[in-house]
This record gives structure tokens, sequence and C-alpha cells, in this order.
């Protein structure tokens, strides 16, 4: 039997429910693995609540990290007692043991231990994308990063400054920001109240190429307002909520901006480009220019206690769940 945590309705951290269920077989083209960490993230808490939309009952988590028990047929690539991870889906890593296709996962190099794995697999990836593909950053370019305290943040601000790019981060308290300095960020702004008007005075006027926002409507305009003309508002996430509708013809009053809301499943939906953002992840991890900070650990039987942690703002870095 395996062991899962399960929803029946969205709502808050309540509706988590820890449940037995029959231990899931291989078809072709599938993996069974044993979880040894499961990695938590905001996506997480959007399903719970309903935001994106899943079939209900479900077990809900998009990333882990374990050992292949068994494979279905026409799988070549991996054999039982391999280790493994993955990110992004689809929905069902809160649970002991789980099937996924084939060519969502990818092996585990021996320096990276599962917990780290968990922790860094959809946040590494999504920092990888969104820092060379989704706006490809310069050396000596200054950007602007919101949540930089959190787990893709600090990934962020490591991996910009191995780059060479200042990162100007937007945190929520003293102790956050510290925590960006320390882990390459250039400045520090607490709170977006004067957003604008500090990100002026930082870049002597210039304002910033791009802007990467996963807090949603309660920063949007103002991260709007901290663009150079032709910038770019890369809207990541929701945290604080939705962006709610705008009218388009403001991005050509606040200079001919451009907008897009990219997704971990459009840039990894490709197996070559999940393969490349997980070898490039690896690779920067294990020369120590990024540190993977596994901040906080729950039982995988207490994820309701981590969601309500995560929601609260009472975490940094990364949190795991261990099964």
């Amino acid at each position: 039997m395996t062991k899962a945590i399960r929803i029946h309705a969205t709502g808050g951290p309540e509706v988590l429910q820890w449940e037995q269920l029959p231990t899931p077989q291989p078809g072709p083209n599938e993996v069974l693995i044993h979880h040894e960490a499961v990695g938590l993230n905001y996506i997480d808490v959007y399903f719970r609540t309903g935001l994106y939309k899943a079939p209900l009952p479900c077990t809900i988590g998009m990333e882990g990290a374990g050992t292949v028990l068994a494979v279905g047929d026409d799988v070549h690539d991996f054999i039982p007692g391999e280790r493994v991870a993955y990110a992004g889906g689809p929905l069902g890593a809160y649970a002991t043991e789980r099937v996924i296709a084939a060519d969502r996962l990818v092996k585990l190099p021996s320096d990276i231990d599962f917990t780290t794995a968990a922790a860094m697999m959809l946040q590494g990836i999504t920092a990888h994308f969104l820092l060379h593909r989704t706006f490809k950053v310069q050396r000596g370019q200054t950007i602007l990063l919101h949540a930089a305290a959190g787990g893709v943040g600090l990934i962020m601000c490591q991996w910009a400054r191995a780059l060479g790019v200042n990162v100007i981060a937007v945190v929520s308290t003293a102790q956050k920001a510290a925590l960006a300095r320390d882990n390459g960020a250039t400045h520090t702004i607490i709170g977006h109240a004067t957003l604008a008007a500090e990100v002026k005075k930082l870049t002597g006027g210039a304002m910033v190429p791009v802007v990467y926002d996963s807090v949603g409507k309660d920063t949007f305009n103002a991260s709007l307002d901290c663009l150079t003309p032709l910038g770019l508002m890369v809207s990541f996430g929701n945290a604080s909520g939705a962006v709610p509708p705008m009218d388009i013809a403001s991005l050509a009053t606040k200079g001919s901006l451009f907008l897009t809301r990219p997704t971990f499943a459009t840039y990894a939906a490709a197996r070559a480009d999940l393969a490349a953002s997980a070898a490039a992840l690896f690779d920067i991890v294990g020369t120590g220019q990024v540190k993977i900070q596994v901040n906080q650990t729950f039982p995988l039987r207490d994820a309701a206690a981590a969601h309500a942690a995560l929601e609260a703002r009472r975490t940094t870095g990364s949190t795991v769940l261990l099964p």
C-alpha cells in the first residue's frame, strides 16, 4: 500500500488528508518510484485552493526524488535501484510511491542527495529558463526580482551573480533582505510601496530591462513602473492572488512594454529542454556557485502545516516533505 496526501475538496490547509491507497503499477513507458523526498512549491497551494483546477479527489504535488522500484514495458533508460528526480508534474508527488512517465525523469548525479534534489528541480529549472530563455540576461545588466528570499528567488540571486548580473531583490522583511544579499543580491528593497522610486534611485534613473514577479496582484502595477521602455514584465506566480484584468493600452503608455506569463509546463514540455535545463542546474550546483538551501522540512503527513507556513511567509529558501 501507498500513503498519500489527498484532497477531496478545495480550500485551506485543512483539506489535505493523509490516506492509504493501493500502490500503483507502471504501464508502458512508465516508472514506479519510491519517494525519499518531495518538494513543496507555491503551485501546490494553487491546486489546493482551486485557483488551478484538477479533478477531485487527487494527490497534489509536482516534484520529488527517490529510487526506481519497477519499470513498465518499453522503458529502456531506467532500471530498478536507480536514483531519479522529476519536477513539473503531472500531479501526484505527495505520496510514498507513485507512477510517472519515464520521459519526465532525470537521473541524479551521485553528489546530489535526495532532499537537495527534491528542493531544487522545479525551482532550479524555473530559475534556469527565466534567466536563460524567457529573458536572456547579460553580464552587467541590473534586474528586479520579487520574493528574492524564496526558493526560486535564492537560486536566481546566486545564478545571476555567477552570470555577472546585478539583482535588485524585493523582500518583505529585513531578515529576508539580509538573506538575499548573502546569496548574491546587489541591492535589496523591503516592501513595494515606493518600489519604482527606489529602483529609479538605485539605477540612476535608467530603470531595469526585466522584472521577475511571482507575487502577482499586489505588485504587478508597481513592477510595470520599474521597467525601461521596451522592457519585459515576467509574471510567473500569484502568491498574493491572480493579477486582475488590465487595459493592454497601459503597456503602450508605460513605454511599449512586453508582458509574458511563462510556465514550467511549457518550457519543459520537450524532453530535450527538460534534460538540458536539468543538466545546467546540476552543473551550476556541482560547481558550488549555486547552493540549494533547504531551510525547512516537514513529515509528508504534516503537509498541512507546511502549507500554512508557506502561505504565512514564515519560510525561506526551499521546503521539503519527507515521506
